[in-house]
């Protein structure tokens, strides 16, 4: 009876563990991971972001906008910058949100924000500004930059 008792326990407690750790990455949009100027913790560059940041995936957070951005030379990752979005195209209008490029040359966010109906540009350390001429479907930017569109870059 008492081994009985003991594998029951057992269990009911594996089940218990099995349900929180099944439930611990579908609520990881609740986690908070935003890319800075300088950090250098981000990982996969020009892979899309959002394969892993996402709900129920690997990544820490879900992002809303993500990507990575190389230099003019389109051969090394840009070291800083910012992406920014425009309620208008060539940054006419109202920036509503902005973005640093990392030192790795990633972007991300998981700010509550809407990138539907905005116009993206991104900036380089050079201070220049590049703008997309549409608004973009999602923001998974390397969803298409650097597969189906040429890659982000700046100078």
């Amino acid at each position: 009876m008492k081994i009985n008792t003991i594998i029951f326990v057992s269990f009911g407690l594996g089940v218990i563990m099995l349900f929180f750790m099944s439930c611990e990455k579908e609520n990881n949009c609740h986690e908070e991971n935003n890319s800075a100027s300088g950090e250098n913790e981000s990982h996969n560059f020009g892979m899309n972001c959002m394969n892993c940041h996402t709900s129920g995936g690997e990544g820490e957070g879900c992002f809303i906008a993500a990507g990575s951005a190389v230099d003019s030379n389109l051969l090394s990752h840009l070291t800083g910058g910012m992406v920014k979005f425009y309620t208008e195209p060539n940054g006419a209008g109202t920036m509503k949100y902005s973005i640093p490029i990392d030192a790795n040359g990633n972007f991300f966010s998981t700010e509550s924000i809407s990138v539907s109906g905005l116009f993206p540009s991104i900036t380089g350390p050079s201070g220049l500004e590049y703008f997309m001429s549409s608004s973009p479907a999602s923001g998974a930017c390397n969803s298409c930059h650097g597969v189906s569109t040429n890659k982000l870059w700046a100078n």
